[in-house]
């Protein structure tokens, strides 16, 4: 039988306190890309494009957001640039790497004589695949490092992010209700 002295709106309200996060995230996922074959994250708490400009400026002005509050905490400032740059890193190296795979592959369907057969086509798909992975494996393990890398400092700057969010909401949590 539960407890008659916690209603459950009580319970629900104590435990949203110490929920994580005090607003839940609402990142999108879009449709995968036709070359790099990646979904991207629409991130809900990115800052907007900037307004297209004509003049020219010695740093990235759209690392930062006009709005001083939003953005105050430097770790977390840290950590959006950092994901963004880790997708936008994938998604370059992706995109390039696919689009150099189908030109050599078209070029190896090409060279093939009209008169050629479903299996001669598989055997030269075969060799050229074979052929690919093996020119492309050190450029794809230092793909793999540095990705590695850059997610690892990602996860740490987040860590630090909630870290330094953990006093205002140890705080939140304490903080005395006054009487109605």
């Amino acid at each position: 039988m539960p407890c008659p002295s916690l209603s459950s709106s009580s319970v629900r309200n104590s435990t949203r306190l110490l929920h994580a996060s005090a607003t839940l995230s609402r990142h999108l996922v879009g449709p995968p890309h036709p070359i790099s074959h990646l979904r991207p994250v629409i991130y809900d708490d990115a800052p907007p494009p900037p307004k297209p400009t004509f003049l020219t400026h010695p740093y990235s002005l759209q690392e930062f957001h006009p709005e001083p509050a939003r953005n105050s905490n430097a770790y977390e400032m840290q950590w959006k640039l950092q994901r963004q740059q880790l997708d936008d890193m994938s998604q370059n190296f992706w995109l390039d790497s696919n689009t150099r795979f189908e030109a050599a592959k078209n070029a190896v369907l090409t060279s093939l004589p009209d008169s050629a057969t479903p299996l001669d086509k598989e055997i030269a798909l075969s060799e050229f695949y074979k052929q690919w992975l093996l020119q492309e494996k050190e450029r794809v393990d230092g793909y793999a490092r540095l990705w590695r890398a850059r997610n690892w400092a990602n996860i740490i700057f987040a860590a630090r992010v909630q870290y330094s969010k953990f006093p205002s909401r140890l705080a939140s949590l304490f903080k005395s209700k006054t009487p109605s």
